[in-house]
């Protein structure tokens, strides 16, 4: 039985976990396509998320810099910053109802990568947020709901740091890549734990 919520100091004893994977950056658009090829023929569930440079100022936004996708345990990292935009190939990819995607609070993403291409029109996706409801769990942050099934916990210390930056650091990619590996991991636990009240 999943626990249908997690108190601040269980969360906080828990052991951080970090991605072990592979991470590539994708800077332009000749490696974006390279990325979304290799993403294709791996013909498997892709994890999402996004991350935009954070703003203190009152009233002062950014557009999206990062589109973290995750195949197994490798994470592609493009940053929209440097290439001015979604690319083409990127944006099909999105738009594929045949690709399966899985994402916590994609209408939030969403409506960011507008600010990007107004005529984006995602498919395909799968929100954790609502499947998780299926299964009693009330914690609506990746984070929370990552601890409630593996007894692990996210490190958040790299959300608020500037993603815009011409390089990013080791800390920023690793912490961007485990986000999107995070989301099929989820998605895979609770497939794998529906499976099983089925079988019983």
């Amino acid at each position: 039985m999943i626990p249908h919520k997690i108190d601040k100091e269980e969360f906080s004893k828990l052991p951080i976990v970090s991605h072990s994977g592979n991470v590539v950056v994708v800077n332009d658009v000749a490696q974006a396509e390279a990325a979304i090829q290799a993403i294709r023929d791996a013909h498997s569930i892709v994890g999402f998320d996004t991350e935009t440079r954070p703003a203190f100022v009152k009233g002062v936004t950014y557009k999206v810099c990062l589109v973290q996708l995750s195949v197994g345990n490798t994470g592609y990292l493009f940053r929209l910053n440097l290439m001015n935009g979604i690319p083409d190939c990127l944006k099909n990819l999105l738009e594929d109802k045949d690709v399966i995607k899985v994402g916590l609070s994609t209408h939030d993403d969403f409506q960011n990568l507008h600010k990007w291409d107004a005529d984006l029109t995602p498919r395909g996706f799968i929100e954790l947020q609502l499947l998780v409801k299926g299964y009693g769990i009330e914690e609506m942050s990746l984070s929370k709901i990552y601890a409630l099934l593996f007894k692990k916990r996210i490190s958040k210390r790299q959300r608020l740091t500037n993603w815009e930056a011409p390089s990013l650091t080791d800390k920023q990619i690793s912490y961007a890549a485990f986000d999107a590996v995070a989301c099929v991991e989820i998605y895979t636990e609770l497939t794998r734990m529906g499976q099983q009240i089925i079988n019983q």
